[in-house]
């Protein structure tokens, strides 16, 4: 399944996965945090749109 964002709280957002029935798995993570670490590591693996956090995306 994709991320999508969530703000449960203003000012607080966050990246969740939902499984099959809607509701939110175990991985929720803060988009701040999510996008820094991106920007630190490269990945060798190309993930689809909307799994950035599973690969590197394809510069366009």
């Amino acid at each position: 399944m994709k991320r999508e964002v969530v703000q449960p709280q203003p000012g607080d957002k966050r990246y969740v996965r939902r499984d099959k029935e809607g509701h939110f798995t175990a991985d929720q993570v803060n988009v701040g945090r999510s996008l820094s670490a991106d920007r630190r590591s490269k990945s060798k693996t190309v993930a689809p749109k909307g799994q950035g956090d599973r690969g590197d995306q394809k510069q366009s």
